[in-house]
């Protein structure tokens, strides 16, 4: 098993985009990314702890790989707003990739240029590609957020 970080606005929907991808054997969601040690989300919340909301996914590269992840991660998303996904603004809401080691970091660059040159996006791709950093896990109740509401 490997791990894949990634941050592309509110933790909620990206969360529920990549736990039903095959091979993905599990989500968590959660900061990283800042400078706060142990956030918690109303910390991220005011946008001074550097954090972004994201995701940690545990998956099997013989099932998917590292590579289509990451379309799946430029699919969800636009990542040419600078820290604004839909109607959520602040720096926690930025597009980022967080590698792990330099495979993926080689892998996330060329997927990068891969989507700039496409011409698919009309303004600058702004997605951040960083050295993974301690990832907190969020609150339980975030976790899995939408599987929650359609039980109730």
């Amino acid at each position: 098993m490997e791990k894949a970080t990634f941050a592309a606005g509110c933790f909620w929907g990206v969360e529920e985009n990549f736990s039903r991808v095959r091979g993905v054997a599990s989500t968590k969601v959660g900061y990283t990314g800042g400078s706060m040690g142990d956030p918690g989300y109303y910390d991220v919340a005011t946008g001074k702890t550097g954090h972004a909301e994201s995701i940690e996914i545990i998956f099997d590269p013989e099932i998917i790989s590292y590579e289509e992840l990451l379309e799946v991660f430029w699919s969800i998303h636009d990542p040419t707003t600078k820290n604004k996904q839909g109607p959520d603004i602040g720096t926690q809401y930025r597009s980022a990739i967080f590698y792990h080691d330099e495979k993926q970091k080689k892998a996330a660059l060329s997927s990068k240029k891969k989507q700039e040159d496409s011409k698919r996006y009309d303004s600058e791709i702004k997605t951040e590609i960083v050295p993974a950093s301690i990832f907190y896990p969020a609150e339980e109740y975030h976790q899995m957020y939408f599987e929650k509401l359609r039980s109730n």
